[in-house]
């Protein structure tokens, strides 16, 4: 992504924090690249481990021509998916952890390259997109049972 879309992308993050300015000056300086957001204004998060995160992205791909923004943490061990606000407060799922109204979550500049870290394995591109949490949920159901039906589980 360049340009216009990181700028659009960057915009549509740092609208969230309680000082933007701040916001885009920790992601310009810090040498991590990440700042902290909070989460159930514009987005909740669903966590799921990488396990079956990975399995689950490749459905999803299958299903749409783009989820919404999609994280991974140091090592690749979670997966965060970017949902609609006040997902969490309806999600009943198991293994899955959340984060919405009254959490943050460390979000990487969508611009950059990893270092390491928290990285965009699908970065925002600032038109708001987010992964419909229906589809979420039936795309996992069908990574469990492909990881179930190979022996994997």
């Amino acid at each position: 992504m360049a340009g216009a879309g990181v700028k659009a992308a960057v915009e549509w993050l740092v609208s969230v924090a309680p000082d933007p300015d701040a916001c885009r000056w920790e992601w310009e300086r810090n040498p991590r690249g990440v700042a902290l957001l909070p989460a159930g204004r514009r987005w909740d998060v669903l966590i799921l481990p990488g396990e079956l995160g990975y399995p689950t992205l490749d459905v999803l791909t299958r299903l749409i021509d783009r989820p919404g923004p999609v994280l991974s943490d140091f090592g690749d061990a979670r997966m965060g998916f970017f949902v609609a606000p006040g997902t969490v407060a309806r999600w009943v799922g198991t293994g899955v952890r959340g984060v919405g109204q009254g959490t943050w979550i460390v979000v990487p500049h969508p611009g950059r390259a990893s270092n390491g870290g928290v990285r965009w394995l699908i970065p925002p591109d600032g038109s708001g997109n987010l992964t419909d949490a229906t589809l979420l949920e039936l795309a996992m159901h069908e990574a469990a049972a492909g990881r179930a039906e190979s022996g994997r589980d």
